[in-house]
C-alpha cells in the first residue's frame, strides 16, 4: 500500500467535560501544526420538515453545531464537544490529503497521520477561488478582470471548482446571458470578450496547473481560535444578511430565496423559523417575477434582504427587496408588520439611527429612503444621475423591470463601462455623530446625508466598486472595494481615502462583499468571499488576522458581533448548492485570547 493511515484510539472518560484530544503527525512522524480539525455530531438533531422541505414555522427545534479548531505547533488540539456522544472528524491542511474519520466518542484521545498531496492537479484543487482567477490570463486588460469580478462575482465565487472546467465559448455565452437575467450587468465590451477569454484561459490552466498559486498560508492567530457553525436551510436557500440582537443575544438570519427568518440562540442551538408574511396581491418573485423563473425551488414573494435593530424597543426592521415596503418584526410577540411606500424600487441595506429613524438604500431607483417611526412617514433622497442618458434610464426603469418580467432577454440591452443607468445605491451606515453614509456600487461614489437639515453630498472614490461600508468610533468611514481586493478608509476631516490591500488577495484578486467595525475593540472585520475566509484588522496597528471557514465556496454576506467580541456571518452563496456540501451555515468566530 502506497500509504497507510495509522490510527491509535484510546477511549477515556472525563469527570465533567466532553472533549476530544488529537495528536496529528505527517507520514514521517513529524508533528503537523495548523491542521483544521472539524468535529460534527455523528447523528445531529434533525428538525421535522414541512411540505416545502423546511422546518414548520414557529416550531422550536435544536440545531447541533459543528466545531472547528486548529492544531498547535506540537500537532495537538483539544476540542470540547458536549453536543453529541458520537462524532465524525475531518482533518484538512493545504498540501495534505483530507482525512475523514467516523464514529468516535466525544471523550476520545486520537493520534493519526496525514499524507502529503503529491498530485499537482489535486493539490491546486485545494486552493481557493481567487487563486484560480488570479492565474487566468486576461492579457493586459486589468479593467476587464475587475469587471469580471464585480459583475460575475455578485452572488457566488468565480474560480470555484464549478468554474474549473473546459467550457466552450458558447457555454460561457449561455452562462453570462443567464446571469444577466439574474441581474449581472457586464458592459458590452466585456460581454463580447469574456466567453472566448474564459474558455481559453481555463483550458490553459487545466493544462498548466503549476500556474495556480496558493492562497495565504494559515497563521498562528488560529492557535486557540474556535469556529462554530449551525447548518441552516438547504441547497436552495440563500442565507443573506444577519443580525446579532443586542437585547436578547439571539441571531437572526434571513433566507432571501425562501422568505424565512431564522432565529438561533448560539448558546443553546434552539432555533425557530418564521415565514415573512406576504400581502394578498404579492406575486411569486415579487416585483421581479421573471428574475427567478428558472430557479428550481423558491418561495420568494418579498425577498428578505437586510436587517437592523431599533435602539429604542429592539424591534427588527427588514428590507423586503422585491416589494415596496419595510417590514417590522417584534422579537417579543414574534409578529410582523408592513410599512408600505409608493416611491422607490428594491430596498436594499438598512440601518437605524439613535433617534429611531430607519435608513435604507433603494438600489434600482437611485435613492436613499428614511422611515420616521414617530409619524410613520417616508422621506426620499433622489441621488444625482451621472449623465443625461442615465437620467433617462432611471426615468424608464419601471418599464425596464416590466421587460424583465415579460421575459425579455436582458443581455440584449446595451450596458456601458460603468453601467450607466444603474448607479446602484448599496451599503449604508450611521456614524456615531449621526451622519448617514452610503455607497453607490456602479457609480464609484460614496455619499453622506446630514440628518439635521437633510442635505446630502456625493463623493467620488478613487477606486471601482464601493460595495458596503461601516463607520468606526472616530467617524471614519470603512468601505469594501469589491473588485480590487482592498478595503478603504475615508477620513471626512481631510477628505482623503487610504487603501488597505487584503491579506488574502492573490495578485490583487479578492472580493470583499462587506465589512463591519467592532467599535468597542477598534477592529474592522471583512468578508473574504473569494478565499473562504473572514479576516480582521486592528485599526490602530493595521495588523491582520485571517480565519478560514470549514467549507469551500463560502460566500459571506455581512458580519455582526456579540458584546464579548464574537464575530458572526452566514454563508450566503447563491446558489447554495455550490457550497462544498451544499449546506449554508451560520458561522461564529471566537478569537484566541
Amino acid at each position: 500500500m502506497k500509504f497507510k493511515l495509522f490510527v491509535f484510539v484510546l477511549i477515556f472518560t472525563y469527570s465533567s467535560l466532553s472533549a476530544i484530544q488529537l495528536d496529528i503527525k505527517d507520514n514521517n512522524g513529524k508533528s503537523l501544526d495548523l491542521v483544521m480539525v472539524t468535529i460534527k455530531a455523528e447523528k445531529p438533531q434533525v428538525p421535522p420538515r414541512d411540505d416545502h422541505g423546511y422546518p414548520p414555522e414557529r416550531l422550536e427545534f435544536m440545531i447541533t453545531p459543528e466545531v472547528t479548531m486548529f492544531t498547535n505547533p506540537y500537532g495537538k488540539v483539544t476540542i470540547s464537544f458536549p453536543y453529541a456522544p458520537k462524532v465524525n472528524i475531518r482533518l484538512r491542511k493545504i498540501g495534505y490529503k483530507d482525512v475523514n474519520l467516523r464514529s468516535y466518542s466525544n471523550q476520545s484521545s486520537v493520534s493519526f497521520r496525514m499524507e502529503k498531496q503529491t498530485d499537482l492537479n489535486l493539490l491546486v484543487g485545494q486552493y481557493p477561488s481567487n487563486s484560480w482567477v488570479a492565474a487566468l490570463n486576461f492579457g493586459e486588460d486589468k479593467d476587464l478582470r475587475k469587471t469580471y469580478l464585480e459583475q460575475c462575482g455578485f452572488c457566488h465565487q468565480q474560480g470555484s471548482f464549478f468554474m474549473r472546467r473546459a467550457f466552450s465559448e458558447g457555454d460561457w455565452e449561455d452562462i453570462i446571458n443567464r446571469m444577466m437575467g439574474y441581474g449581472a450587468r457586464p458592459h458590452g465590451k466585456a460581454k463580447k470578450k469574456l466567453p472566448s477569454l474564459l474558455s481559453n484561459a481555463y483550458v490553459d490552466l487545466l493544462k498548466h496547473p503549476e500556474r495556480v498559486s496558493p492562497g495565504r498560508p494559515w497563521g498562528k492567530e488560529l492557535y486557540g481560535a474556535v469556529i462554530r457553525e449551525w447548518p441552516m436551510g438547504d441547497s436552495f436557500s440563500q442565507m443573506h444578511d444577519l443580525l446579532y440582537h443586542k437585547k436578547t443575544g439571539l441571531v437572526y438570519v434571513g433566507d432571501n430565496i425562501q422568505d424565512r427568518l431564522w432565529e438561533i440562540d448560539p448558546n443553546t442551538g434552539k432555533t425557530v423559523v418564521y415565514k415573512v408574511p406576504k400581502q394578498p396581491d404579492d406575486e411569486l418573485g415579487g416585483l421581479l417575477p421573471g428574475r427567478l423563473r428558472s430557479f428550481q425551488k423558491h418561495e420568494t414573494y418579498v425577498g428578505l434582504h437586510s436587517l437592523a435593530e431599533s435602539p429604542i424597543d429592539g424591534n427588527i426592521f427588514i428590507t423586503p427587496s422585491l416589494q415596496k415596503r419595510i417590514t417590522e418584526f417584534d422579537p417579543k410577540t414574534k409578529q410582523f408588520k408592513d410599512h408600505m411606500f409608493q416611491n422607490g424600487l428594491y430596498p436594499h441595506t438598512i440601518r437605524i439611527d439613535d433617534e429611531d429613524r430607519v435608513w435604507f438604500t433603494l438600489a434600482l431607483s437611485n435613492q436613499v429612503g428614511m422611515f420616521d417611526r414617530k409619524d410613520l412617514s417616508f422621506h426620499y433622497f433622489d441621488l444625482p444621475a451621472r449623465t443625461k442618458k442615465e437620467s433617462f434610464s432611471l426615468l424608464i426603469s419601471g418599464f425596464i423591470v416590466k421587460l424583465m418580467n415579460w421575459g425579455f432577454p436582458m443581455h440584449l440591452l446595451p450596458v456601458d463601462e460603468r453601467v450607466s443607468g444603474m448607479p446602484l445605491p448599496y451599503g449604508i451606515d450611521v456614524a456615531p455623530d449621526g451622519t448617514v453614509w452610503f455607497t453607490r456600487l456602479h457609480a464609484d461614489t460614496i455619499g453622506k446625508i446630514n440628518p439635521k437639515d437633510f442635505s446630502f453630498q456625493v463623493i467620488e472614490t478613487p477606486f471601482q466598486g464601493p460595495r458596503r461600508l461601516r463607520v468606526d468610533r472616530d467617524n471614519h468611514v470603512w468601505i469594501s472595494v469589491f473588485p480590487e481586493g482592498s478595503i478603504a478608509k475615508y477620513t471626512p476631516e481631510d477628505g482623503k481615502f487610504k487603501l488597505y490591500p487584503l491579506p488574502t488577495a492573490v495578485d490583487g484578486v479578492e472580493t470583499p462583499y462587506s465589512l463591519n467595525v467592532d467599535r468597542k475593540r477598534n477592529l474592522v472585520w471583512v468578508t473574504g468571499t473569494s478565499s473562504d475566509n473572514l479576516m480582521v484588522m486592528d485599526i490602530k496597528t493595521e495588523i491582520w488576522k485571517v480565519y478560514p471557514m470549514s467549507r469551500k465556496v463560502t460566500f459571506t454576506r455581512d458580519i455582526e458581533f456579540s458584546p464579548d467580541g464574537k464575530a458572526y456571518s452566514s454563508n450566503g452563496a447563491f446558489p447554495s448548492w455550490q457550497i462544498e456540501d451544499g449546506q449554508p451555515t451560520l458561522m461564529e468566530v471566537t478569537q484566541a485570547k
